[in-house]
């Protein structure tokens, strides 16, 4: 591709970087299709529950703070002044063009705020499980007790994967967008470097700053959640002395320990791939393969393809000179 008469090829790519913005829009026939597996995700979450009160003689806290309510509002307030800045910024976009842009950008920031508060409850849930389980070591009696919480992260594990299943095809679709719109708009950026960027860049900006972020938190929160459930239980029970206990319960630590290993505790999304930080330095580092490509590209792309023509015309009279 060379520059054709709608204008230059990175003009062009900023042109179909605001028809990608559309793609979402079919993200939700996808969210309706997983909704039951959400609403079999949150019936797990009430046996969790039970199982812990019956384990631990108490209820279980789930304290996400105002963590809700900062996504619920302030989420699609940033989503909305996201798009107006563009607008602003846009002078060809026009002001009824921003309402479904608005909307897609809304759906898609509640997607990833609605898998950030799924990992931050169940990474505070394993903190919570770790601690009382650690408690319970100090004072250990039957091992019974021991066998009690085995049983209660084997589910908290499972609970972690349906998590995982949940989203299965909505938040790697969303990686996917993610991923396209941050390679595209930091090629218009870098496109625009040579010229001098100017106030129309600043809707790009935005966007790519928005988009990253949302990004690594999906990873990060991934990652934190596994973290949680497998390597903290991990760490108490590494640390437990066995000497004093008996060998009923040194059985069933050896078991518990067992069990982390074996048990997946990973994100994934539907067996496709798994959410971590790992996930994240490789979308960087083919990101930036990506923008090299394109970059080469652009630059060997002629400056001025109209003056060929002219070239083909003067070697021609500069024939007929010579005949």
């Amino acid at each position: 591709m060379v520059r054709t008469a709608e204008g230059r090829f990175e003009e062009a790519v900023i042109d179909y970087l605001f028809t990608v913005y559309l793609v979402p829009i079919v993200i939700n026939p996808i969210a309706w299709y997983e909704g039951r597996k959400h609403a079999k995700v949150l019936t797990n979450m009430m046996s969790f529950e039970k199982l812990y009160r019956r384990v631990t003689k108490k209820n279980l806290m789930l304290c996400l703070g105002n963590t809700p309510l900062v996504i619920a509002i302030g989420l699609p307030v940033l989503a909305v002044s996201c798009m107006v800045v563009t607008h602003v910024t846009m002078v060809h976009f026009k002001f009824l063009q921003v309402i479904p842009y608005c909307y897609i950008n809304m759906v898609t920031f509640l997607i990833g705020g609605s898998w950030y508060v799924y990992c931050d409850l169940i990474g505070n849930v394993a903190q919570t499980v770790a601690d009382d389980f650690q408690s319970a070591l100090k004072n250990i009696g039957p091992s019974s007790r021991i066998a009690d919480y085995r049983a209660l992260w084997m589910m908290l594990s499972k609970l972690i994967r349906d998590v995982g299943n949940a989203f299965g095809y909505t938040v790697t679709f969303l990686c996917l967008y993610l991923f396209l719109i941050i390679t595209l708009t930091i090629y218009g950026l870098l496109s625009q470097i040579q010229d001098g960027l100017g106030i129309k860049d600043v809707g790009l900006t935005i966007t790519a700053l928005f988009c990253g972020v949302m990004l690594f938190f999906i990873c990060d929160e991934a990652h934190y959640a596994s973290n949680c459930v497998k390597v903290q239980f991990q760490k108490k029970l590494l640390l437990v002395e066995l000497n004093w206990m008996s060998d009923d319960a040194q059985q069933e630590i050896n078991m518990f320990l067992r069990a982390t290993e074996m048990n997946p505790t990973e994100m994934s999304l539907g067996g496709f791939f798994d959410v971590n930080r790992t996930l994240f330095k490789s979308l960087i580092a083919t990101m930036v393969t990506y923008l090299v490509v394109l970059l080469q590209f652009q630059i060997s792309i002629p400056e001025d393809i109209g003056s060929y023509p002219n070239v083909a015309t003067t070697n021609t009279n500069a024939t007929k000179d010579i005949n």
